[in-house]
């Protein structure tokens, strides 16, 4: 099937869904108990399948937000809806969550999120989350809201140059998987930001086949290129699975960032450790080893609402954290007891979002015309590197914060 029949077989699904729903709103209002108001956030993630991971499931880390938050005095419930790691499945779940679950929201977290958007924005309910998947309504639709700013991922800045720059790089290599629009332009944009750096591109992979781990095709032709350098825009076990090769191949990376992982690595077992040694994390928010007021809120509150110890805390967690916390924020910003229209005009109004204070100084917008502006806050990026014992922060890199590179389209 083609990339457009399978994008026309997204929208018919989602059209006829809509029908059903249609003239149903009462379906998916707040249900009222005691003197405040309950309201029920639905998750909508990977739970089975072959992007599923036991280890960086989100829905131990939604649950202990929400705990935090109900121990506070906020009256939040959790209903999970499994995507099954299919565009198919993330419509499904969608549609339980809407229709049989009645939630007030939707906490979107899967890469294959963007199959369910155009029934989520139809039927306009608010969702929050993280635009995992990269699908556009993350930047057009009101009624959604990434606790990540919605970058926009065709912007080019100059962040990973600074950071492969300070790292040493010369020959650079990039891969995003071809059925994620986010993570195929997300590995160009930083090919574009290295050469903008100085830096030599000697291997760019777009079309990389999703969560595959055979990556022997690619590492030849990374060594045959003579890259020192690597960004994986791609899930954690692709990743590992190219620095493990490399090494095979004799290729000693300067540096290899992966863009998702951090955090994982403790609870994989020693060989994982082994193959991640030397291995840097980018992150878009305030890692654990700063030590701040934001992140020891952060940690102490996976540890006694989701019993996950400070060394087991990945950034899906941190993900999960932000979201229910961005939630929260257009809760006390709508006033008493708002419906879903006033919490979505109150998370449209919110102009300085600080991610539970895990952007440090920074923050970004919710409202329509903040969205697409950077790549996350400020377009900074903190960095973090795995000895093969533990992690530890990268000097000058406490954030590095970049700057869109006119004329560059990734």
């Amino acid at each position: 099937m083609t990339k457009t029949a399978i994008k026309k077989w997204i929208l018919a699904l989602s059209a006829s869904a809509a029908l059903v729903v249609a003239g149903c709103s009462s379906s998916h209002q707040s249900i009222s108990g005691g003197n405040a108001t309950t309201y029920t956030i639905g998750l909508l993630t990977d739970r089975t399948g072959p992007i599923a991971d036991p280890i960086s499931d989100p829905t131990n880390a939604v649950k202990a937000t929400i705990a935090m938050f109900n121990a506070e005095g906020y009256h939040l419930e959790l209903a999970v809806a499994d995507a099954q790691s299919s565009p198919a499945g993330a419509i499904n779940a969608a549609h339980q969550l809407v229709q049989q679950d009645h939630v007030f929201a939707v906490d979107l977290f899967s890469a294959l999120g963007f199959a369910a958007e155009p029934y989520l924005a139809s039927v306009g309910i608010p969702v929050i989350g993280t635009d995992l998947d990269g699908g556009p309504a993350w930047t057009t639709d009101k009624n959604f809201f990434s606790a990540t700013g919605a970058p926009n991922l065709k912007q080019v800045t100059t962040t990973t140059g600074s950071l492969l720059e300070l790292l040493g790089a010369q020959e650079f290599s990039a891969i995003g998987y071809s059925i994620s629009t986010s993570s195929s332009d997300a590995a160009r944009g930083a090919a574009l930001s290295a050469q903008n750096a100085g830096i030599k591109v000697g291997y760019l992979n777009t079309q990389f086949p999703f969560n595959s781990t055979n990556v022997a095709p690619a590492v030849i032709a990374m060594r045959n290129a003579g890259v020192d350098s690597f960004v994986g825009e791609v899930e954690e076990s692709t990743s590992l699975a190219i620095i493990s090769g490399a090494r095979q191949q004799g290729i000693h990376f300067k540096a290899a960032i992966l863009g998702t992982g951090y955090g994982d690595i403790t609870q994989q077992g020693t060989a994982t450790e082994k193959d991640a040694a030397g291995a840097y994390f980018s992150l878009g928010y305030e890692p654990l080893e700063l030590h701040t007021a934001a992140t020891q809120r952060f940690a102490k509150a996976m540890q006694i609402y989701g019993n996950i110890p400070a060394a087991h805390i990945d950034s899906n967690d941190y993900l999960a954290y932000m979201s229910i916390d961005s939630f929260v924020s257009g809760l006390k910003a709508a006033g008493h007891n708002p419906n879903q229209a006033q919490f979505i005009d109150a998370m449209l109004n919110l102009h300085n979002y600080n991610g539970a204070g895990l952007y440090g100084t920074h923050t970004i917008g919710f409202a329509l015309d903040q969205r697409g502006q950077s790549a996350g806050p400020d377009n900074c990026e903190w960095l973090i590197q795995w000895t093969g014992t533990t992690n530890i922060l990268v000097k000058g890199a406490e954030p590095i914060c970049g700057s869109v590179i006119p004329g560059k389209t990734a």
